[in-house]
C-alpha cells in the first residue's frame, strides 16, 4: 500500500522537497504519493493544511509522513495537530545552531529563496540564458565565454545537465551534439577544436539511448538499437582520441551528472 508524504512549506517548498525526497530515497520498497503545499504563510493556510492531511489519514487508513520547513513558531504548533507524522527539518537543526552562535534566529519567513546577493542572482540568470542561447550547436561564436562545453550525441541529457549547471553553479556552460559526420573520420568539429581544453563527454548506454529516442521518434533510424550502438561505440573512439574527460550518465541523475562534472574537472562554482 502506498503512503502519503507532504512537504509543508511557508515558501517554495523546494527546501523540503530535497530534504523529504533524500529521507524517503532510503525506504526503496515503500511507494509514497507525494504532495506539495508552498506558501503557507498564516494561520488560515496552515489549517488548510491541517484539513487536507487529516482527510488523507483518513482516506488511506495510514498516518501520512509530514515533512514541514515552517519556521513561524505559530504556524508549526497548528501543523502539529494534524494526524500526520510531522518531522520539523528545521527545528531538528536551530537549537543547535542558536547555542553554538550565542544568537536566536530570526525566524523569518522566505529567507532561503530570498534574493539576498544581487550579484549572485544576475550571475545566475546570466548563465541560465548563455545555457539557452549555446544549446545544441545552435550558436559557438560565444564559446570563448563558456566555463564547459558538454559534448555528446543526441539525447544524451547536455541540455538538462547545462540548465542544471547554470541554475546550481552560476556557470557558463554550451553544449553541441557529435553526429555521424564526427565520427565518419574521428574529428573534432571546428567550432569545438579551439576549445578542447573546455570539453567534456556524456556517454550512454546504447539501449537506453534507444529506449529514449524511441519516445521521440518511434521506429525510425535514429531510434534504431543498430544505430545507437554504433554512435555510442564511435563516440567512445573519440572521446579516447582526443583524451576528452567523460562520464556514463546512464543510471545517473543531474544533480550526480554535475557534482561529478565539477569534481572531474576543478571547476569552481560561482554561487555559495
Amino acid at each position: 500500500m502506498a503512503r502519503t508524504a507532504f512537504f509543508i512549506s511557508d515558501g517554495t517548498g523546494i527546501t523540503a522537497e530535497t530534504l523529504g525526497h533524500s529521507l524517503l530515497s532510503q525506504f526503496g520498497g515503500i511507494k509514497f504519493d507525494q504532495v506539495t503545499i508552498p506558501y503557507v504563510a498564516s494561520d488560515d493556510l496552515t489549517r488548510e493544511a491541517v484539513a487536507r492531511i487529516d482527510r488523507t489519514a483518513q482516506t488511506d487508513g495510514a498516518t501520512p509522513i509530514v515533512f514541514s520547513t515552517l519556521v513561524n513558531d505559530d504556524h508549526r504548533a497548528i501543523l502539529h495537530t494534524c494526524k500526520g507524522k510531522v518531522l520539523d527539518l528545521f527545528t531538528a537543526f536551530q537549537k543547535p545552531l542558536e547555542d553554538e552562535l550565542g544568537v536566536a534566529a530570526n525566524h523569518k519567513v522566505g529567507q532561503s529563496h530570498a534574493i539576498r546577493d544581487q550579484q549572485a542572482y544576475r550571475i545566475r540568470i546570466n548563465a541560465v540564458h548563455f545555457a539557452l542561447d549555446n544549446d545544441d550547436g545552435a550558436r559557438t561564436r560565444y564559446y570563448d565565454q563558456a566555463d564547459l562545453i558538454l559534448v555528446g550525441v543526441s539525447r544524451s541529457g547536455k541540455t538538462p545537465t547545462c540548465l542544471y549547471l547554470a541554475l546550481q553553479f552560476g556557470l557558463f556552460a554550451a553544449n553541441y551534439p557529435l553526429t555521424e559526420d564526427d565520427f565518419d573520420d574521428l574529428r573534432l568539429p571546428d567550432a569545438l577544436a579551439p576549445h578542447k581544453h573546455k570539453l567534456f563527454g556524456l556517454t550512454i548506454n546504447a539501449d537506453r539511448l534507444s529506449a529514449i529516442r524511441s519516445e521521440r521518434k518511434a521506429g525510425s533510424r535514429y531510434a534504431s538499437p543498430r544505430q545507437c550502438d554504433m554512435e555510442v561505440r564511435a563516440l567512445q573512439a573519440l572521446y579516447n582520441k582526443f583524451n576528452i574527460p567523460h562520464l556514463d550518465a546512464t543510471e545517473l541523475s543531474i544533480e550526480e551528472i554535475s557534482t561529478r562534472i565539477l569534481a572531474t574537472t576543478g571547476l569552481q562554482r560561482r554561487l555559495q
